[in-house]
């Protein structure tokens, strides 16, 4: 079985929460309760993503009983670059340990110059591959996001998203 890398369901939570939040008004915060119940996720778990995206300026919290979170900046400037990060954290997905410095076949002590001053060039490759989707991830944003979303759902249900988030509010 093989193991791959991958971002945590938190990404993915956090994509859909803030899609929702983008046609909800300012002043209008949106409670971790009411976005867990709309999507049948974890509240406990929900909350602690949003903490992050908190930390990195993506929500703002709204303190009271009718409190929550907002947007604390425009669709157009929240890339899902930075919501991965915020989710995941600054790690690289690549961990290189440098596994070429103890090849059975080399002096340990006497190691050619070209062999341990360049860098490896797998970690390189994968640098260059994550950095461009790194690239490719800063040119989405959540506005993007939303337009394509519009398409996708039928007439009148991001409205009907947000009204029901309004009005659980108002409950």
């Amino acid at each position: 079985m093989v193991s791959v890398l991958q971002y945590s369901i938190g990404v993915e939570y956090a994509l859909h929460c803030l899609i929702y939040m983008v046609d909800i008004p300012s002043g209008k915060p949106v409670g971790i309760k009411d976005l867990a119940t709309f999507q049948g996720v974890s509240e406990t778990y929900l909350s602690k993503v949003f903490s992050k995206l908190r930390k990195t300026g993506i929500v703002r919290s709204i303190p009271g009983v009718k409190g929550g979170y907002e947007l604390a900046r425009s669709p157009g400037k929240i890339t899902f670059w930075d919501i991965i990060e915020a989710v995941e954290g600054l790690s690289p997905l690549f961990q290189c340990v440098e596994i070429r410095q103890k090849e059975l076949l080399l002096d340990k002590n006497n190691l050619p110059e070209e062999f341990t001053s360049c860098p490896c060039l797998i970690k390189v490759v994968m640098e260059e591959a994550e950095d461009q989707m790194r690239q490719y991830l800063k040119t989405k944003t959540l506005a993007w996001l939303h337009e394509q979303y519009k398409f996708k759902v039928p007439e009148g249900y991001s409205k009907a998203t947000a009204e029901w988030f309004i009005d659980t509010k108002s409950r």
